[in-house]
């Protein structure tokens, strides 16, 4: 295979989960259809099949490399003990909204074609818990050291990500809801993120700092 070759395979390939992860997103795993991702991606329906096989396999790639971009950005985020408690958590919050406002429409679909679906749910409970032993492995040091010279509180570190999850993810279920509750809160998504991601790290640091 020539270089030229496999750069255009790349792209190909790129092309078809592009335009894939828009039909599922849209319509969901039984609505969407293979011949519209072809011709959507500009290829045709037995090039779509030659690279994926089945929608199945397709709809897993998705979702597999979503989770995997998600678990490196938040990985990447705690990963340095060097840098102060405080900013790691920050890091984590800030790259996690991020990564849901580059797919606002994830965790909907999440819970509507995977949570729902025990086989899925199977193979992506596989990828989650990579994700969360590792961050709590991470900041178990720091806590407990801080717990003991009376900074912290005693906390269940479980808890603790649980909640930064549920206000993360929150902000996008919920958007709908919020909208019309508070106005056009997504009108500048960009503003609107920014006060989240500072919202939600003082909620969390205070449940964690001891008052002085």
């Amino acid at each position: 295979m020539t270089q030229d070759t496999h750069h255009k395979e790349v792209d190909t390939e790129a092309m078809i989960l592009q335009a894939a992860e828009r039909e599922f997103l849209a319509k969901g795993f039984a609505g969407a259809r293979t011949t519209a991702i072809a011709e959507a991606a500009g290829v045709t329906h037995g090039m779509l099949h030659y690279y994926f096989r089945t929608k199945e396999k397709l709809f897993e790639k998705i979702l597999s490399e979503k989770i995997g971009l998600m678990r490196n950005l938040i990985l990447n985020s705690a990963l340095d003990s060097a840098i102060p408690l405080d900013q790691r958590l920050r890091r984590i919050i800030s790259v996690h909204l991020d990564f849901l406002a580059a797919n606002p429409g994830l965790p909907k679909f999440l819970i509507d074609e995977v949570f729902c679906n025990p086989a899925r749910m199977s193979k992506v409970s596989e990828q989650f818990r990579g994700i969360v032993p590792a961050v709590t492995l991470m900041f178990e040091k720091d806590l407990r050291s801080g717990i003991e010279a009376g900074i912290y509180r005693e906390v269940d570190i479980t808890m603790l990500i649980i909640d930064i999850i549920s206000l993360n993810v929150f902000s996008f279920i919920a958007m709908p809801m919020l909208n019309a509750c508070f106005g056009s809160l997504d009108s500048d998504m960009n503003s609107f993120i920014e006060r989240r991601k500072e919202d939600i790290f003082d909620t969390v640091w205070r449940k964690l700092v001891v008052s002085s």
